[in-house]
């Protein structure tokens, strides 16, 4: 038997030959929940920089939350967003950047290290896609609170807008967000496959907040000047990260895209960036010389 916890979940006897597919799928499963398992026990086991972490995030949405509070006391709607509204779209936003930050944010942040150690070796070894492996072995489980605090907000939001939620555009919520956590670790895998030509890609945590920067605003508010409009363009159409945020928002709240069409851009945005993300990687893998060369 093989001594590698990987590879014995992975190939794991007693699954029916005639079934590859479900084996498969099954075999990634059980390492899912493997390294979900291990993650909450590194948790557990670090309970203080688990409730660092908790706080920290706890600030953060109250900050965001105390900040708009005081704009909307001002004015009665920041373009054709009223203060329900748009609370409703940065609960979307925490909701979207904490998944992100939960599955993929320390798993490419460390694909650098892996490089520069040599272990990416022992990843390449094992019976299972490296990209799966680099993806998830990691999580920082103590992000999902940032989610429970955007559940939160996102209650708070509809219950203030009042009328029933359609569940047909619950359900179509729901998948816009997923839409947007794939353009996300998309982009976020792109970056780190850059680690294997420039050897270390401490920009990464700095690229990505930059981006969020932008993403925490509707798209709409870009618009009016010069400078705005090629943000706008810029953040919808050759790096959509306005829009998959934007869009799962406005189709919760029956608010209409214009054009609406921007809604299949959203589509297309993250199955493009799913596939270019992929081929990158495999590029960079291809580059990749192992310690040992």
């Amino acid at each position: 038997m093989s001594s590698s916890p990987v590879k014995a979940l992975v190939t794991e006897p007693g699954v029916p030959a005639s079934s590859p597919l479900a084996s498969a799928r099954a075999s990634y499963a059980r390492v899912f929940a493997t390294f979900f398992r291990n993650s909450l026990v590194r948790e557990m086991t670090f309970r203080g920089n688990l409730l660092i972490t908790i706080v920290t995030r706890l600030f953060y949405f109250v900050a965001q939350v105390a900040l708009f509070e005081i704009i909307y006391r001002q004015v009665v709607a920041i373009d054709d967003w009223t203060r329900p509204e748009y609370f409703a779209f940065l609960a979307t936003g925490m909701l979207i950047n904490s998944l992100v930050e939960t599955f993929f944010m320390p798993n490419c942040a460390n694909f650098s290290e892996l490089i520069r150690t040599g272990n990416l070796d022992f990843v390449l070894l094992k019976p299972i896609d490296p990209q799966f492996l680099i993806s998830f072995e990691k999580m920082e489980l103590a992000m999902l609170n940032q989610a429970v605090l955007a559940f939160a907000l996102l209650g708070y939001a509809l219950v203030r807008i009042g009328g029933p939620i359609d569940p047909v555009r619950a359900v179509m919520y729901i998948l816009f967000v997923g839409v947007g956590v794939a353009f996300f670790y998309s982009l976020m895998l792109i970056l780190a496959s850059t680690s294997v030509w420039f050897g270390r890609n401490t920009g990464l945590y700095d690229f990505w907040f930059y981006v969020i920067i932008f993403a925490r605003y509707p798209r709409e508010i870009y618009s009016g000047s010069l400078a705005g409009d090629a943000l706008q363009f810029t953040f919808s159409f050759i790096v959509p990260i306005l829009l998959v945020v934007t869009v799962p928002s406005r189709v919760l709240l029956a608010k209409v895209l214009d054009p609406s069409w921007l809604t299949l851009v959203a589509l297309a945005a993250a199955g493009l960036g799913l596939v270019v993300s992929r081929n990158v990687f495999r590029w960079s893998l291809r580059a990749y010389r192992s310690a040992s060369s």
